[in-house]
Formats: C-alpha cells, sequence, structure tokens
C-alpha cells in the first residue's frame, strides 16, 4: 500500500481543472496555457471533472468526472502524452459509473494510487444502499482496469453517507476519509478503512455533533502527518454557531484503536473567515494552511494560517481577506498548495477582472520581509500578499455550497 508521502507527491499536478477544460502552465514569469483536453457531454470520457489530477510513473494523468459517458454519472479517466508536443493528448474512461450492480454515481473528489498502481475513491451516490461507496480499480491484462467495491455505506445510525473529500493512506495501507452526512448525528463521519486479505473492515472513528461545539458536514480531504494524526475541516458547527461557520479539527491515535478530537480553531469571530470546504495544507514546520468561502473584511472568503504554540494549541494569522479590490477574486472553495520558497497558490471561484475567478500567488514571505508593503517584478508594482497570476475568461459556475445543497435538494 501507499503510504501517505508517496500518495501526496503523486499528487502534485502540472495542469487545472476549469469548467471541463484541462489546462497546463508553463513555469515562466510570463505563463503560457496550453489545452490538453476538452470535456464534452457527448464523449465516453465524461464531464464536469470537479477535483484535482495525479500521475502515474509513465507520466499519465489520472482523476474523475461527476457527470457525463454511458449512464451520465461520471467517470474515472486518465490523460496519456503524446509521443511528440504537436500531437494531442489521449483521454481513456477507465471506469463508467453506474452500470448496474452495487456501483457509484457522482464523484467529487480525485483517486489515488497504492504501491501496486491500484486507484481508490469515492462516490458521492449510488451503491448498494445509495449513499455512495468507497471503490478500488486494478489495472488488467490488454490495458483494462476492474472494479471492486470495498465499501457501501449505509444511513444505519452508526455508518456515514455521501462522501465528498477524497481519500488518504497511512503507512499502515489503511485509508481514512470523511463523508458529510450521516453517523450517530447525521452531521458526519471520519472513516477508517482496514485491509485483511482481499476484504476491507469499516471504523467510524468520530461522529461529528455540533452541540459540543464540534464541527459538522465535512467536505474536504483530510491530510495525515507523520506521526499519523489525521487534520480536516468542516465547514459548518464549532464554537460560533452551528451553520456557516466551521472548524479546523485533529484526530490522533491512541491505544486500542481509539481516536480523541481536538478543534484546533473556531472560524466565525469578528473578521475570521467561515465555511472552510477544502482540505489543508502543512509545511515542513507544522503549520496549517487552507481557505474559507465566506467570512473575512469583506465577507468573501479568506486564506489562513494556524501556527502550533506547544501544549496542542494554535494561533490563527489571517493571510488575506478576499474581495479588497476590484481586481480580487472571492468564494475560494479548494486547497492552497506551496512552492519551494514558501509561496502560496490557489484558485477563487468568482470575481476577479472579468467576474469569473482568479488563479492567484499570496507571497508570505515576502509579506513579511517587504516593508514598503509593495514589490517590484520586471518593472511592474504588485501589491503586497497577493499578485494574480492569471484572470481566466472562462465562466466558474461553481457554487460554493452547491455540493451540499445537491444533497438536500435530493441528491
Amino acid at each position: 500500500m501507499r503510504n501517505k508521502e508517496v500518495s501526496l507527491g503523486l499528487a502534485a499536478v502540472l495542469a487545472t481543472f476549469l469548467i471541463g477544460t484541462l489546462i497546463a502552465v508553463t513555469p515562466a514569469i510570463a505563463q503560457t496555457e496550453k489545452i490538453l483536453h476538452s470535456f464534452n457531454s457527448t464523449g465516453m470520457g465524461g464531464d464536469t471533472p470537479e477535483a484535482g489530477l495525479i500521475f502515474d510513473s509513465a507520466g499519465n494523468l489520472y482523476s474523475t468526472t461527476t457527470y457525463g459517458s454511458t449512464y451520465n454519472d461520471g467517470t474515472v479517466f486518465e490523460l496519456s502524452p503524446p509521443a511528440s508536443v504537436a500531437s494531442a493528448w489521449t483521454e481513456r474512461a477507465r471506469h463508467v459509473f453506474g452500470s448496474g450492480g452495487h456501483d457509484g454515481a457522482g464523484t467529487f473528489a480525485g483517486v489515488i494510487f497504492d504501491f501496486a498502481g491500484n486507484l481508490y475513491g469515492v462516490t458521492g451516490s449510488g451503491g448498494l444502499y445509495g449513499y455512495g461507496n468507497v471503490f478500488e480499480l486494478s489495472p488488467s491484462s490488454g490495458g483494462g482496469w476492474t472494479e471492486k467495491i470495498i465499501h457501501n455505506f449505509n444511513q444505519d445510525g452508526t455508518d456515514g453517507t455521501y462522501p465528498f473529500g477524497g481519500l488518504v493512506f497511512d503507512t499502515a495501507g489503511n485509508l481514512y476519509g470523511t463523508t458529510t452526512y450521516g453517523g450517530a448525528n447525521n452531521q458526519g463521519v471520519v472513516f477508517e478503512l482496514t485491509p485483511s486479505g482481499s476484504l476491507w473492515t469499516e471504523t467510524i472513528i468520530h461522529s461529528f455533533f455540533t452541540g459540543v461545539g464540534d464541527g459538522a458536514n465535512p467536505e474536504g480531504t483530510l491530510i495525515i502527518d507523520a506521526a499519523g494524526n489525521l487534520y480536516g475541516t468542516a465547514p459548518d458547527g464549532g464554537a460560533f454557531g452551528t451553520d456557516f461557520y466551521g472548524v479546523v479539527f485533529k484526530l490522533s491515535p491512541g491505544t486500542g484503536g481509539t481516536w480523541t478530537e481536538t478543534v484546533i480553531h473556531s472560524f466565525g469571530h469578528g473578521s475570521d473567515g467561515n465555511t472552510p470546504q477544502a482540505a489543508l495544507l502543512m509545511d515542513s514546520s507544522g503549520n496549517l494552511y487552507g481557505t474559507t468561502s465566506y467570512g473575512g473584511a469583506d465577507n468573501k472568503g479568506t486564506a489562513f494560517e494556524l501556527t502550533p504554540t506547544g501544549g496542542g494549541s494554535y494561533t490563527e494569522n489571517l493571510l488575506h481577506s478576499f474581495g479588497s479590490s476590484t481586481i480580487d477574486g472571492n468564494d475560494p472553495v479548494d486547497s492552497l498548495v506551496m512552492d519551494s520558497s514558501g509561496n502560496l497558490y490557489g484558485t477563487t471561484a468568482a470575481a476577479g477582472l472579468y467576474g469569473f475567478g482568479t488563479a492567484f500567488e499570496d507571497g508570505r514571505r515576502l509579506d513579511r520581509e517587504d516593508s514598503a508593503r509593495v514589490r517590484q517584478r520586471r518593472g511592474r508594482t504588485i501589491p503586497r500578499g497577493e499578485s494574480d497570476l492569471r484572470r481566466f475568461r472562462q465562466s466558474v459556475w461553481h457554487n460554493p455550497r452547491r455540493r451540499s445543497l445537491r444533497i438536500r435538494d435530493g441528491f
């Protein structure tokens, strides 16, 4: 099984999704975009991709689509690079969801590899009970892939329902993830899947409950540190309210398979952000970084840093409040990434120069060193802290709360 470090390494991407278009951005001062693949509603490969990409060792890219293909229930697809730069990438649907039996449908999450080259992921609905499942895809001779359902979620008062975040491995090969609903309080769970031969056993390691100041309805993928602690976000609950506030939480393993949850930050106080939906990012010092879809000075979302201060406590540093200028983006709903210099990069789903979102850089280290509050790049003055890398003139239709609303409307 693949450990967390290998899984995170494979998740490094050279491309991103925007309105059914796969693009690559060449690292340079003047960014150059190249369309690798355009999805359409009539193709076998699916449409409406919402998750990130991973590479295999041969340079092929893998991810999922939420809709499209034969049953309009989405796909797992592969994009293979061409033999020459001038040629096109080749897309293949490695699995078409909704094909009958206990197959799932409508995934919003990506996939991850194990050491043997098998792919793992979740679907947000379908499966044996209609509440989604966890699947494994194994490569077979002749280029095909075989699906195996390793868990079907069930609304039985214990199990979770409707998983939207992706999966993560620990070093022992166990899988961890979240569901947005279900559990003892129907406010979502964190689950563990443990392999034993060809079978997998599920353990619910935490059921969310806002009645005790906990978070609720997690949507993002978990991250795991070297000690096996899990970290994540939940867009609802916390110390300041039950809806649209949210928390950052930590789950620590104990003896005998027990886990202890700690809410390390509750959003929604003063000018703080609220409604965190995406996964966190951890640097080598243990600092956590993330985004909130709302809140901040203009209620357009924030980028934040949580720094450990000892004794299990964290201090929040608000890195940026979105919507602070006419070209700034708002409603960040996905995770941040960091380069080797400590600069953070991400996207917003709305606003910007053309009104349809932005890709941004937050020069975190430059912020702390530049007392003039501006920095120069090739003769251009860029406002301190944030610079627009590329403003895409394509319509981003992603509603920041759309995924939860789909469930409540009977997804």
